[in-house]
């Protein structure tokens, strides 16, 4: 996923980047391909391990799975990511990582809240029995229907 991702953007930035020319440009779009695309892929991938690694761990240490454990995970994710770049860079790294999750398990958490709505056994329309019809109020149907 993340060299599919990274092979587009580094195509459009490669593309752009290139000197002027239809050949060029082209040239210029598969180079950055081949130059950062397997970077931008290894990235999403170390990602991802950390990711995995912190979310199993919290679920096995709290014994339950809630959305916590992943909002918790990509804030420890992105804060152990940036190590390197210093406190400010780990704090602010670690932030966005947790208010990025927190905002995927929260549309994911209202997805599922407005899809299961559909199906709850309480929300069947019913007909006014006043505008249908004294055969179609009593429950049989027409005749017509089976024709």
């Amino acid at each position: 996923m993340g060299t599919i991702g990274g092979a587009v953007f580094q195509s459009i930035k490669g593309f752009r980047n290139a000197p002027s020319g239809v050949n060029r440009r082209l040239l210029g779009s598969l180079v950055a391909v081949k130059e950062r695309a397997p970077v931008v892929g290894g990235n999403f991938a170390v990602w991802g391990g950390v990711f995995s690694l912190i979310d199993c761990s919290l679920v096995h240490l709290r014994k339950k799975e809630d959305p916590w454990n992943s909002i918790a995970s990509g804030a420890l994710t992105g804060g152990i990511l940036a190590v390197r770049n210093g406190a400010g860079a780990m704090i602010g790294s670690a932030l966005i990582g947790g208010v990025l999750l927190a905002l995927i398990e929260g549309v994911g958490i209202m997805i599922t809240r407005f899809s299961a709505e559909q199906f709850n056994p309480n929300n069947i329309p019913f007909q006014d029995p006043s505008v249908m019809s004294p055969r179609e109020a009593s429950g049989f149907r027409s005749e017509k229907q089976y024709q």
